[in-house]
């Protein structure tokens, strides 16, 4: 005789069944919408440049950058992060480049916006490390280290300029103390209180950056240990969101990603503000070259990363994928 109360009666199988059932009950959806496409353009080209590091990803030239700008509007996109690649003789020690007008990123900044208008939200990268000569996001004191407060004093005038040429969002990546304030004192000094901030409130020193290094022509020597955050602390990220968001920032940031997925969920669940998370150059290499390998399925990882990443909390993802795969969703949809 069966005996069929040996048999469980709730099956969460059930809900696993067909595709339709599992797309009908996801608790997690991914949306073009949610996607930032960073992208990076380098002064003095008229073709774009390989990174040879970050397959499919390049240097554009401006004509190119202009292209992509309106194929990330036209997938349904929501931003732009750009950042700006100097000729290696224009790099100083200040960072001249960066708070020049006529700028690569602010020439950038001013293209794009002729191109998309509102229709994409433009943002920069307000830091100095692409511009000076020895790599680092500041300005050196006579001992070489990174003098905060000469810093916060750039990173004003880099506000104002990357402003004057029309950006919706700029987003201090440098890890000063007190960026966010002084950045906003800035903007609003000069009229431009409608020009966000993305703080990068949780930006640790990271042993995956290096293929954006290649990606910026990066003239570092050393590392960031001194200013940017160490892998091994998470409260230390919860000070940091209180005094940004004190400062007056619109967004804030977790980058890396993947790694800290769970700094991301703690973010996420102590604000009230848009969180963004920023999925760098080698998670992005990681998975190419595996794919290049034949070791993983590489559009399902794709999918699979960035669902996590919005899972953990993430309104918004920085992604070098994000016009593919906001076409890939557009076209699941239609």
């Amino acid at each position: 005789m069966t005996v069929y109360g040996s048999f469980p009666g709730s099956r969460p199988r059930r809900l696993r069944t067909t595709p339709a059932m599992r797309r009908m009950v996801a608790e997690t959806r991914l949306n073009p919408a949610d996607l930032i496409l960073p992208a990076f353009v380098r002064e003095g080209v008229r073709e774009p440049v390989p990174i040879a590091a970050m397959p499919g990803v390049v240097q554009h030239s401006m004509d190119t950058l202009r292209k992509a700008a309106v194929e990330a509007r036209e997938a349904g996109v929501s931003g732009i992060m750009l950042f700006g690649v100097p000729e290696d003789a224009k790099k100083d020690a200040t960072g001249t480049a960066g708070t020049d007008p006529g700028g690569i990123l602010q020439v950038a900044i001013r293209a794009v916006r002729e191109e998309v208008g509102d229709e994409l939200v433009v943002m920069s990268d307000l830091c100095l490390d692409e511009y000076t000569d020895h790599g680092h996001c500041g300005v050196l004191d006579a001992d070489g280290r990174v003098d905060n407060d000469a810093t916060l004093e750039r990173y004003a005038e880099m506000a104002q300029v990357q402003a004057d040429a029309g950006v919706h969002v700029v987003g201090p990546s440098g890890m000063m103390d007190g960026q966010i304030g002084v950045v906003r004192d800035a903007l609003d000094t000069i009229g431009k209180e409608d020009v966000s901030i993305l703080a990068y409130t949780a930006k640790y020193s990271s042993a995956f950056y290096g293929p954006f290094r290649e990606a910026v022509g990066s003239s570092l020597t050393g590392d960031r240990k001194t200013y940017q955050q160490d892998p091994a602390n998470l409260r230390e990220s919860l000070r940091e969101l209180a005094l940004d968001l004190e400062e007056g920032a619109d967004m804030v940031m977790v980058k890396p990603a993947g790694p800290y997925l769970d700094v991301l969920a703690r973010v996420a669940e102590s604000v009230d503000v848009p969180v963004a998370a920023y999925q760098i150059s080698g998670e992005y290499a990681m998975v190419e070259a595996a794919a290049e390998k034949g070791w993983i399925e590489r559009d399902k990882a794709i999918l699979e990363t960035l669902t996590g990443i919005r899972r953990a909390g993430a309104q918004m993802i920085l992604t070098y994928w994000a016009t593919e795969v906001a076409q890939k969703l557009g076209g699941a949809r239609r």
